[in-house]
């Protein structure tokens, strides 16, 4: 029997290590990352390709080294029961494992697969990579009312992206619309909906939505942490929302560049009327509002809530405010919607959607289900804005 290997030379590509227990079992170490005082652990990204299967015959993966910490308390990790891996055996289509279990002593996942090819992928949600980004842009680019914007570099060199849907961007009484997505690197799924927002508001049935508001855009904020496959920090362990009370060019060009190009806008006279940032977590799911929030804020996002449970939003709890805090007193703790709210007044909001089962699909969510909820996202986010 040829030897099974695994490899991770691909854009998102990740494991810490593996170990053979058998010809046809592996245990495999999932690497995570820490922030920059080594501190708060996650281990909730791998990705990696199966070569020298053998088609039809079990494999069992053992994946361990998943305990870590979240603002700073220990837990259990984030693969648990509940995050079961998905599987891609040709060039498109991804699909969850069904056969598994979970040892929550150890903690370990056992992953066992009958592949029907001698090469498939594992990855513990749909990825989206920048060349995916890349060929949405490539399609989207011709497009009248579609516009790109390079507004920073990465700590990795790569473009930060802004883009712009309008019919007039330029006519500063209209409301703006802004949305943000990626954030955190592993949250794969924001860039599936990011997608699918996309291709509605230039669509021709979008026509309506982007003639009245102008749509601005950050597809993806962490691409270094995308194309290295990590988990929620930038390349010297900062983490993108988490750090909207500080400016710091060099360790954080990331959240200077997307801090400044909202500024930029507010400075010609523009009314941010929206801003939402996606996120994904493993089983809860709901929307969060600003700090200490007016009569207005209050109603507007009590509209979008109930206007979002009329989607595929399948909300654990419900319409919430943040809290200002940071951890034992010293800067560095704060989302970008408490940011924004400190130091532009923007009513923004915080979205979470889960990765593990889902009440109204019944089954574990998928590329197309996010892609689908795009559609129903900006709608939602139109008529709100033009409501309140």
């Amino acid at each position: 029997m040829p030897a099974i290997t695994l490899e991770t030379n691909f854009e998102g590509g990740n494991l810490g290590y593996y170990e053979r227990v058998g010809p046809a079992h592996l245990r495999l170490g999932v690497k995570g990352e820490k922030d920059q005082d080594g501190r708060n652990r996650q281990a909730n990204w791998y990705s990696f390709r199966v070569e020298g299967a053998t088609p039809g015959q079990k494999i069992l993966f053992d994946l361990v080294d998943l305990p870590g910490e979240y603002n700073y308390r220990p837990n259990r990790g984030a693969i648990t029961q509940d995050t079961p891996p998905v599987i891609r055996e040709d060039q498109t289509s991804w699909r969850h494992v069904t056969d598994y279990d979970y040892d929550a002593n150890e903690p370990k996942l056992r992953v066992r697969v009958i592949p029907q090819a001698a090469v498939f992928w594992l990855a513990h949600v749909p990825p989206y990579t920048n060349r995916d980004l890349m060929a949405l842009e490539k399609e989207c680019q011709n497009h009248p009312a579609f516009q790109r914007q390079i507004i920073g570099k990465s700590l990795g060199h790569r473009p930060l992206l802004l883009w712009t849907i309008a019919e007039n961007a330029g006519t500063a009484s209209k409301p703006t619309v802004w949305l943000m997505f990626r954030q955190h690197s592993w949250e794969a799924g924001t860039s599936w909906v990011a997608e699918g927002a996309v291709r509605a508001l230039l669509s021709e049935q979008g026509a309506e939505l982007r003639r009245n508001t102008i749509w601005k855009i950050f597809p993806l904020c962490d691409p270094d942490g995308v194309a290295r496959g990590g988990v929620r920090f930038n390349s010297l362990g900062y983490d993108l929302n988490r750090n909207w009370d500080v400016e710091d060019p060099q360790r954080m060009p990331e959240i200077t560049a997307q801090r400044q190009a909202m500024r930029d806008w507010i400075s010609q006279g523009h009314r941010i009327k929206l801003f939402l940032s996606l996120h994904n977590t493993e089983t809860a799911e709901y929307l969060e509002g600003p700090p200490n929030p007016d009569a207005t804020t209050r109603a507007l996002a009590e509209k979008l809530f109930e206007k979002l449970n009329q989607t595929s939003f399948d909300p654990s709890r419900p319409l919430s405010f943040s809290e200002v805090s940071t951890a034992l007193g010293v800067p560095g703790r704060m989302t970008v919607v408490q940011g924004l709210a400190r130091d532009f007044g923007i009513r923004g909001f915080l979205m979470e959607q889960r990765i593990s089962f889902h009440r109204k699909f019944g089954r574990l969510p998928l590329p197309e289900d996010r892609l689908r909820f795009g559609r129903e996202l900006v709608e939602v986010m139109w008529q709100v804005a033009h409501a309140v």
